[in-house]
């Protein structure tokens, strides 16, 4: 085996790589598929990685201590500072219930796990992805997993068994299966995990480990391996998007284009590792880790400084912010410690990188214990940010895909006081349960609540089983219970239209094509709500159908506190009611058309209560959010517009006297 020499390409790749991850992170056109950039990584990783191990073991020289110190130094300078700067950054920016979330990315990052923190962290109410400023350590974490256990595979097989790289290529075939078949049944484990990515790792592995004589190719087909392998790569960057089933087979055209480039530029001179080798690029990729680093953080942090969204001007100015401060970090921070100005010795680096770690890490654990420092906020700041969290009485009260699939359902008011009535729906059911807890204590009325998150009332072919099982639930407690009426409130126009950003991976897809139609859409909601009207009525239930609330085009308590923050009015914050119109004017026609034709059908609107006169519907009332993100309403939203389910109490309450009536004449 050589000498294991520098190859200006290898930089080069990883320049396409960074380059990729962040321009697609920035949102320019074109990179739908940048996120292939870690997939770039990855294959680099593994073949250098492999190679300084495999070179040290034929020299006679490798020492686990050497190699997990060199990965350290690699590593960890450059990762705690900009995690340290973080916390700084959060400090002055984030309101409680982030920063909370904040230090704990930051605890499970120290611990080289933060790929299993942010798996689990795709609940209904989690913080949006873009508003996590440690998110992208995922992939730290998974790398850092891979450098502490495959030295110690790769010595023991090596060692120990004759066909050692038919074991490191079962190894490899057995984890690319794993993620071909988890990316279709889990994807967030696909995604995130080790043992789906490692086989990823393990294609640059099996690169470094390849007998010479298998590597040794013409020139001509080295020129064509080393395009084809760049355009692999591009087409993978530039025609993958969020709809691609990511990593799993997709993945193979980003991997087997690294792997073609590297083993291709290795045996002679090609057009491609001349433009690889440019001075740009080599330039770019020298900084590309530290780049990686801060690109992620600024975005973040820029859009939460933000008030009313990032021009293309200050997106712009970002990405030249994050270009900055990974240069500066490799320059003062990666360069001294892997030139070994700082910290010398094997011992020193990762003692001192442990003990660095831990203090991070406890302060990352201290920020959650503390609820996020909330004493940072002024009171009305603090009391916007925390409008953000639901309460755990109303989380208790709502079932998902997650652990929740099976919740009981909740009950409000006299639970022997007749007539029972049921509300059913997704979380907007659920977020009206202020307002019917209070009136049904008031009216003494009994109330039953039914609410999974992101689930229609009634069948459709995308719901996942849990919804799916939920309402086969609910359908049997409405044959079991004598409920006289049954309200349905959800966020119809998600299953419809899709988020108002134009995301349309909740709604309604076409069964045949399974793509979204708006027409078809729409067509399969007005089926599907009017046969389970139907059905309700033919079983003698009065039906309720609820209108949305106005969906804001932004997070309020975040809005909101942070123009508290900055001491700004926040009593002009809302949406245009004609906009509230426009988005429900078909489901709104639809509700008033089913309740025209059947008396027992009646309408309940809460827009009424937070729209004015003027045509404003607003988002707050004297200090406190009317919700709890763009969509949801707070228990304050709740009770302000508890007015509008008047008239279903009011009708309750009726037939609870009539009923009472009849017993006493029949008596």
């Amino acid at each position: 085996m050589t000498t294991l020499a520098y190859r200006r390409d290898i930089d080069g790749l990883r320049a396409i790589a960074v380059l990729a991850v962040v321009l697609f992170h920035f949102g320019v056109p074109g990179v739908s598929g940048g996120f292939v950039g870690v997939d770039v990584f990855f294959v680099i990783s593994g073949f250098l990685i492999t190679s300084i191990i495999w070179r040290e073991r034929e020299a006679g020289r490798f020492s686990f201590l050497d190699f997990w110190a060199r990965r350290a130094r690699r590593i960890l300078p450059a990762l705690i500072v900009m995690m340290s700067i973080s916390l700084v950054v959060g400090w002055f920016l984030m309101a409680p219930k982030d920063y909370s979330e904040l230090g704990r990315s930051i605890h499970n990052q120290v611990i080289f796990i933060s790929n299993l923190f942010f798996m689990r962290q795709d609940g209904y109410f989690e913080t949006a992805s873009d508003m996590k400023p440690m998110l992208h350590t995922w992939s730290l974490s998974v790398e850092e997993q891979f450098y502490l256990a495959f030295p110690l595979v790769l010595v023991f097989v090596s060692s120990r068994i004759k066909q050692w790289r038919s074991v490191l290529c079962v190894l490899m075939l057995v984890s690319f299966g794993a993620s071909a078949w988890a990316v279709f049944h889990h994807p967030e484990k696909a995604f995130f995990l080790l043992p789906m990515r490692a086989w990823e790792l393990l294609a640059g592995s099996m690169l470094a480990v390849m007998p010479v004589r298998a590597k040794q190719m013409s020139p001509a087909l080295a020129q064509t391996v080393s395009l084809l392998g760049l355009g692999l790569i591009l087409v993978a960057i530039l025609g993958y998007d969020a709809d691609t089933a990511f990593p799993g087979a997709a993945a193979l055209l980003p991997v087997l284009g690294v792997v073609g480039l590297i083993w291709a530029n290795g045996q002679h001179p090609t057009l491609v590792a001349r433009l690889l080798g440019s001075r740009v690029l080599v330039g770019i990729g020298l900084i590309s880790y530290s780049w990686y680093l801060w690109h992620w953080p600024v975005l973040v942090f820029g859009k939460y400084a933000s008030i009313y969204g990032l021009s293309t001007w200050a997106l712009a100015a970002l990405f030249v912010l994050s270009l900055v401060l990974g240069y500066l970090s490799w320059r003062f921070v990666e360069g001294p410690f892997r030139e070994r100005r700082l910290l010398a010795g094997n011992r020193s680096i990762l003692v001192t990188g442990v003990i660095v770690l831990l203090g991070l890490g406890m302060m990352g654990k201290g920020l959650v214990w503390s609820s996020g420092v909330a004493w940072r906020l002024s009171p009305e700041a603090l009391q916007f940010a925390q409008t953000h969290t639901w309460s755990p009485a109303l989380m208790n009260c709502l079932s998902d895909d997650k652990k929740n699939k099976h919740r009981a359902f909740c009950h409000f008011g006299p639970q022997a006081a007749a007539p029972k009535a049921l509300v059913w729906g997704d979380s907007h059911a659920s977020a009206l349960i202020p307002a019917l807890k209070d009136s049904a204590n008031q009216y003494h009325l009994n109330i039953t609540q039914a609410g999974y998150a992101g689930c229609l009332p009634f069948y459709r072919k995308e719901n996942t089983p849990g919804c799916r099982a939920f309402n086969d639930r609910v359908t049997q407690l409405i044959k079991d219970e004598p409920f006289s009426d049954v309200v349905l409130a959800a966020r119809w126009s998600l299953y419809v239209y899709g988020q108002r950003n134009g995301d349309t991976g909740a709604s309604i897809h076409d069964p045949a094509t399974g793509k979204y139609d708006r027409a078809t859409a729409e067509q399969l909601f007005t089926e599907g709500l009017g046969a389970l009207v139907q059905q309700l009525r033919a079983q003698g239930h009065r039906v309720w159908l609820v209108k949305e609330v106005p969906l804001q085009d932004f997070n309020v308590p975040y809005r909101l506190s942070r123009l508290a923050m900055l001491g700004r009015p926040t009593d002009r914050e809302g949406l245009p009611l004609a906009e509230h119109m426009q988005r429900q004017a078909y489901i709104s026609n639809l509700f008033e058309r089913m309740a025209a034709a059947d008396s027992g059908v009646q309408l309940l609107d809460p827009a009424p209560k937070l729209c004015d006169t003027n045509g404003w519907c607003r988002v707050e009332l004297a200090g406190k959010s009317l919700y709890t993100d763009d969509n949801h309403l707070s228990i304050s939203g709740t009770l302000f517009v508890q007015g509008f389910l008047e008239p279903f109490f009011r009708t309750l309450r009726n037939a609870s006297i009539e009923s009472d009536v009849s017993r006493n004449v029949v008596q």
